[in-house]
């Protein structure tokens, strides 16, 4: 216990120190949000294979949402009706008021349930999307899910349709198999150049490649890297320090140093 408390110690005094901070964060920091950290887009969706008899990656990729989209949206409505009620956890917050005092600290995330807006997380990089924004492939009209499905308050004929157009509506994000957007795309790397002194890692194995760039990067440069995992993962190794406690009581211990040392 006594080196854990030392180690939090740590990190707070680096999080003062630092001048450009990255989070990484996957599926893990929302768990404490109620939502779980199992397979599928954005990390919610635990059968091996869906009713269909086919993987989950198969049943949401964009080859299944242009042949299929009923396929496609009966679990793009699961994964939406998992998410809609949740709030964000303490983690997500004090990311926001680690902002506050480090204006140069920019999010990386996985995740598309749209927690660390809903937190203030400022500087965003939502590289797979936002599950609650949709648009219509056809037109192009865009709205959200709290107009065009009532925020899942009830399951509507899927897919559900244009109101302009009739054409498919999707939501905004990355689909398995298709390409990530270029905004994204040009924003992670230019996190990954700039020279992150320091890079915390919150609740993900980081297995894509895209994801763990900017921690290679930052352990060539010798700048300090902390992942904030329950469990090791396989990339644990690339890590300078490892916190293994849940995402929002890690981060309330080390707030909590840091406001002591403010």
């Amino acid at each position: 216990m006594s080196e854990q408390i030392t180690l939090i110690t740590k990190i707070a005094h680096l999080i003062l120190r630092a001048h450009n901070i990255l989070f990484i964060t996957g599926a893990g920091i929302s768990a404490d949000s109620g939502l779980p950290t199992y397979r599928g887009i954005g990390g919610l969706y635990e059968k091996r294979l869906t009713d269909e008899g086919i993987p989950i990656e198969t049943a949401l990729s964009g080859d299944m949402l242009h042949t299929n989209p009923e396929i496609t949206w009966k679990y793009l409505w699961q994964i939406g009706s998992a998410c809609h009620n949740a709030v964000p956890n303490a983690a997500h917050y004090i990311i926001t008021s680690i902002q506050n005092i480090k204006p140069d600290c920019w999010v990386l995330t996985q995740n598309v349930d749209g927690l660390h807006r809903a937190a203030g997380n400022r500087n965003l990089v939502e590289v797979h999307g936002h599950a609650f924004d949709l648009y219509c492939t056809q037109c192009g009209f865009e709205t959200g899910a709290e107009v065009l499905l009532n925020s899942y308050g009830g399951q509507p004929q899927l897919p559900p349709a244009c109101p302009k157009c009739r054409g498919l509506i999707r939501p905004d994000v990355v689909l398995f198999g298709e390409m990530l957007p270029t905004i994204a795309v040009e924003k992670m790397h230019w996190l990954s150049q700039r020279g992150n002194d320091l890079i915390i890692s919150i609740g993900t194995s980081a297995s894509f490649p895209y994801i763990i760039e900017p921690v290679f990067r930052a352990r060539e440069q010798g700048f300090t890297t902390v992942e904030i995992n329950p469990q090791p993962t396989e990339i644990s190794d690339l890590y300078t320090y490892h916190i293994r406690l849940g995402a929002a009581d890690a981060m309330k211990k080390i707030w909590e140093k840091i406001e002591h040392k403010n």
